[in-house]
C-alpha cells in the first residue's frame, strides 16, 4: 500500500500547490511539458491543462478559471466534471473510471470523493474513497526524464467481504479541447497496424481485444491531434494482455463539454473477484506530447532507450540475422542448415537463427510443442555440430521456440492433458493445431524453466526467438493471471541467462508493448517480409518503438504471403532501416542478387550506429506512394525514399529532409547500389556518387530532386557534416 499524504493547502518541496477558493492547484513540469490539476478536497480532481512548458509563475488559478463554463439549460445542479476519476453518480454519463458489485451480483454504487494526494517534484499521487462502499481509488502521475507521462490506478477493498471489480481504467483522461482528431490503429495477421484518422465525435470510440494479448490491431496505442496544427498526444498501454480503449463525448451531463479517454486492460467477463482487505491495481499507461509526429516518436524513443530496454549500454551492434524459416520450413538436416549457414555468412551475416522444426517429432505444424528436446531424426549427431560450424563462420547462433504452447499430438499433452488452458467437461478448441498452456500453474512454469534453461546451459545458444502464435481461449477469467505467468517465467529465464538476447514474437505483431520490450532485446513487427508492405508496417511501429528493437528482414520473392515479385535492391533498402535480417535462402538466388544484398548489409554496419542511436524524422511528400524518412545522428544523417506505387507525374517532387542544423554544410551522397531502372533517369551520376555539399537549410527548404516514378524504386541518401 502506498503512503499518502494531504496536502492541506502546503507548498511540497519540488512542485508548486496553490490554495484558491478550495481548490488545490498542482503543476507538475517535464523538460517540455507542463500538466496543471484542479483538486478539490472532498471533491474532484481535474488536469485543467495539458501542453507545452508553462513559463514559471504561471497564475495557475487564473489558469484554470479562463475555461471553467458556466451551467446550461438541462444540466445537473451543479454540472458534473468527470476529471481524472469519472463516475455516474453526479451525472456523467459515460462510463466510470472503476465499477464494482457485490458478490452476489447486486451492483455496488461508489461515490469517490477526493481524500488527500501526495505532490513531490514531477509525481502526484491522488487518493479517493467511498466511505460507504468501503472502496479506496489511487491514481498516480509521474513524468519521467524523457519527457513521458506515466500514469496508473490501483486500490483496495476495505469490506469484510469480497467484491467483484467489473472494470478499471489505468487512465481516464479529459481531453484538451484543442485536439479534435484521433488515430487508432487495426489490422490483421500480416497486416498490422494500418492507421485510421477520424473526428472525436459524439459516437465517440470503443476497442477491446479479447485474445488474451494485445493483438494485430494496435488498440494499445493511440494518437489525438490537435486542431489546426501538427500537435499530437500518443498513448500507450504498456501491457501484454487484453486492452480496453473508449473515447467517450458527454456534451449535455458535463461541465465542458471534454471527452474523455480512458485507457486499462480489458477485464473477463464476470470480472476479478477482490478478496476482503484485498489490492487491485491496473498496468501502466504512458503518453508524450510531440509539436508533430517526428517529435512525439523521439520522445517514445528516448523513453525506450533510456528506461524501457533493460541493459541497452552493453548490446553492442545489432548484429545481421539470417532466419532459415523462408529458406527451409520443415524440411531440415544437418548438411542442409550447414550449407544455409555457409551461404549466410559469405554475405555478411553475424547470427543464424534456427526456426521451427528442431525438436520433437516436430515435421509439420500439428506437432511435438512442449517436447523442447532436440529431434534425433534432424539431428542425429545433436545440435553441436551445426553450432561449431555457424561458430567457425564467426556467427552467433540462435533458437526459435513457443514455449507458451502445447501440441495435442505431443509427450508432454499425453503426459499432462490438464495443463493447458481449458473448461473441465468442455471442447478444446486448438488454433493452429495448438492449444496454450495455462501459465499460472507453478508446475507448468517449472516444466518450462527446466527445458529451456537446460538448453541454454548445454549449448552455446546467444539468442532465443520466443514465439506465440495462438490466442488465450478457453482462459475463463485466468487471462491476467497468465500474462503474469509469462512475466514470472520469461523474467527468471532472463535472470539466469542475462547474456542471452530474446525475441517477441506473437506470429508477427500481435505482443508487441513496453512491457513485453523490458524483457526483451527485440519485437517482430510482421509476419510479412513483402517490402511494399513492410514501409507501411515499419513506419507505424517506429512511431512509438526505435529502430534498433524492430526485425526488418529481406524475404524471397515472389514474396510467400502477397506472391508480389520485388527487386532485390528495394527489399534491402527497405530492410535496412530497422535491426536488418535476412529470411530467405542465398544459395537461391543469382549472383547478381547476393552481391546487391552482400553491399546493403555491409551499408547496415556501416550506418547501423547512427540509424540505431540517432533521431528519427519522418519526411512529407505529395506522392502518398512516397515513403521519407531520415535518421539524424551527431555528425551524419542516412535517408530512405521508397516510391512503392506509379507516379502519376514523371518528375516527382523533390525530397525535402528534416531534422538538420540550417546552418551547417553537409555533403550529400546517394549510396550504391543504385535501383537499376532509375538510374537511368539519374542526371550527372558523378555528382550523386562522389557528392557535393548543400546547406542544412537548403537540404530542407529546397530538397533533392531524385527519379521515383516507378514502383520499387527506393533510394539511401548519406549526409556528412562538413562545417557548422
Amino acid at each position: 500500500m502506498r503512503f499518502f499524504a494531504s496536502a492541506r493547502g502546503k507548498e511540497k518541496e519540488g512542485g508548486t500547490i496553490i490554495l484558491t477558493q478550495g481548490v488545490h492547484h498542482v503543476r507538475l513540469d517535464g523538460g517540455a511539458i507542463t500538466l496543471v490539476f484542479a483538486l478539490v478536497e472532498g471533491g474532484t480532481a481535474d488536469v485543467v491543462y495539458l501542453g507545452a512548458r508553462l513559463p514559471e509563475g504561471e497564475d495557475l488559478a487564473a489558469l484554470a478559471h479562463s475555461t471553467m463554463r458556466g451551467r446550461h439549460e438541462n444540466q445537473a445542479d451543479p454540472p458534473p466534471v468527470p476529471g481524472i476519476v469519472p463516475q455516474a453518480g453526479h451525472g456523467w454519463q459515460g462510463s466510470p473510471a472503476a465499477s464494482f458489485r457485490h458478490i452476489s451480483g447486486e451492483p455496488l454504487h461508489t461515490d469517490l470523493r477526493l481524500i488527500s494526494w501526495f505532490h513531490e517534484g514531477s509525481e502526484l499521487t491522488c487518493r479517493f474513497a467511498d466511505t460507504q462502499a468501503n472502496i479506496h481509488l489511487s491514481t498516480h502521475w509521474a513524468i519521467k526524464g524523457s519527457d513521458t507521462v506515466f500514469c496508473d490506478s490501483d486500490g483496495w477493498n476495505e469490506n469484510a467481504e469480497p467484491i467483484v471489480l467489473e472494470r478499471l481504467a489505468s487512465i481516464s483522461m479529459p481531453i484538451p479541447r484543442r485536439f479534435a482528431d484521433f488515430t487508432a490503429f487495426s489490422g490483421r495477421w500480416a497486416g498490422e497496424m494500418r492507421e485510421s484518422r477520424q473526428p472525436i465525435a459524439p459516437n465517440g470510440f470503443a476497442r477491446r481485444s479479447a485474445g488474451g494479448k494485445p493483438g494485430f490491431g494496435g488498440g494499445n496505442w493511440l494518437l489525438l491531434h490537435a486542431d489546426g496544427g501538427e500537435e499530437v498526444l500518443g498513448f500507450h498501454l504498456a501491457s501484454s494482455g487484453d486492452h480496453d480503449t473508449r473515447i467517450e463525448c458527454d456534451n449535455i451531463g458535463s461541465a465542458d463539454g471534454r471527452a474523455i479517454l480512458q485507457i486499462g486492460a480489458a477485464f473477463p467477463d464476470g470480472g476479478e473477484i477482490i478478496k476482503p482487505q484485498g489490492a487491485f491495481g491496473a498496468p501502466p499507461v504512458l503518453f508524450a506530447l510531440g509539436q508533430n509526429r517526428s517529435e512525439l516518436a523521439h520522445a517514445f524513443h528516448r523513453h525506450a532507450r533510456g528506461h524501457v530496454q533493460r541493459g541497452r549500454q552493453n548490446w553492442g551492434p545489432r548484429k545481421v540475422h539470417l532466419n532459415s524459416w523462408e529458406a527451409l520450413a520443415f524440411d531440415l538436416s544437418e548438411s542442409g542448415l550447414i550449407a544455409l549457414a555457409e551461404s549466410a555468412a559469405e554475405i555478411g551475416v553475424e547470427r543464424f537463427v534456427l526456426d521451427d522444426g528442431w525438436f520433437g517429432g516436430r515435421r509439420n505444424d500439428q506437432s511435438s510443442l512442449g517436447d523442447w528436446f532436440v529431434s534425433a531424426h534432424v539431428f542425429p549427431h545433436g545440435l553441436d555440430p551445426l553450432i561449431q560450424r555457424v561458430h567457425a563462420l564467426d556467427m552467433d547462433f540462435g533458437l526459435w521456440v513457443e514455449p507458451e504452447m502445447v501440441s495435442p499430438e505431443s509427450d508432454l499433452y499425453r503426459a499432462h492433458p490438464d495443463w493447458c488452458l481449458h473448461l473441465e467437461g468442455r471442447d478444446r478448441p486448438t488454433m493452429r493445431g495448438q492449444l496454450a498452456l495455462d501459465l499460472t500453474r507453478q508446475e507448468v512454469r517449472d516444466y518450462l524453466f527446466e527445458r529451456l534453461d537446460a538448453l541454454l546451459r548445454d549449448h552455446a545458444i546467444a539468442y532465443l526467438k520466443w514465439d506465440h502464435n495462438r490466442d488465450l481461449f478457453p482462459a475463463g477469467a485466468r487471462q491476467s493471471d497468465q500474462v503474469s505467468g509469462f512475466y514470472r517465467l520469461l523474467d527468471r529465464l532472463r535472470a539466469a541467462h542475462p547474456d542471452v538476447e530474446i525475441e517477441s514474437c506473437s506470429s508477427g505483431g500481435g505482443r508487441i508493448d513496453f512491457s513485453v520490450l523490458s524483457r526483451v532485446q527485440r519485437v517482430w513487427p510482421s509476419d510479412n517480409n513483402d517490402p511494399i508492405e513492410r514501409v507501411r508496417i515499419m513506419r507505424a511501429w517506429s512511431q512509438f518503438l526505435p529502430l534498433e528493437v524492430l526485425g526488418n528482414h529481406v524475404g524471397p520473392s515472389p514474396n510467400p504471403i502477397t506472391g508480389r515479385q520485388t527487386d532485390m535492391d528495394f527489399r534491402a533498402k527497405v530492410a535496412l532501416f530497422g535491426h536488418m535480417g535476412v529470411e530467405a535462402d542465398p544459395g537461391a538466388m543469382s549472383e547478381a542478387e547476393r552481391e546487391v544484398l552482400k553491399a546493403h548489409i555491409a551499408l547496415y554496419k556501416q550506418w547501423r550506429e547512427v540509424l540505431h542511436s540517432g533521431d528519427l524524422h519522418f519526411l512529407d511528400h505529395p506522392d502518398p506512394a512516397v515513403y521519407t524518412q531520415i535518421v539524424v545522428g551527431d555528425t551524419s544523417a542516412l535517408a530512405l525514399a521508397a516510391q512503392t506505387g506509379f507516379s502519376g507525374e514523371f518528375d516527382a517532387a523533390p525530397v525535402r529532409l528534416k531534422g538538420l542544423d540550417p546552418e551547417a554544410h553537409y555533403r550529400v551522397t546517394l549510396l550504391l547500389p543504385w535501383p537499376q531502372k532509375a538510374a537511368l533517369y539519374l542526371p550527372n551520376k558523378r555528382h550523386w556518387r562522389d557528392g557535393f555539399s548543400l546547406s542544412g537549410r537548403s537540404l530542407m527548404t529546397q530538397g533533392l530532386a531524385l527519379p521515383l516514378t516507378h514502383p520499387e524504386t527506393a533510394w539511401l541518401i548519406a549526409l556528412e557534416k562538413v562545417s557548422a
